[in-house]
């Protein structure tokens, strides 16, 4: 089991961290924050506010809804 690939969005997270410098959890703290917005309007945020590309603030956004719903 531990050596399954990571799938989904946290596939995302090591390369996230490396080029934006910050720490995954720094990231998902914005979104949270950033609550109740819909999930364009965090994404728009991550990408206008903090230069984040689109792929990586929909991973981190899709991951944090979908982990904060269960």
């Amino acid at each position: 089991m531990a050596d399954e690939p990571i799938k989904g969005p946290a596939s995302y997270f090591p390369s996230i961290e490396k080029k934006y410098g910050r720490p995954i959890g720094e990231w998902q703290a914005l979104v949270r924050k950033a609550l109740p917005a819909k999930h364009m309007e965090l994404v728009a945020m991550l990408k206008d506010e903090h230069g984040m590309g689109h792929g990586h603030a929909n991973a981190v956004v899709a991951h944090v809804l979908a982990s904060d719903k269960g």
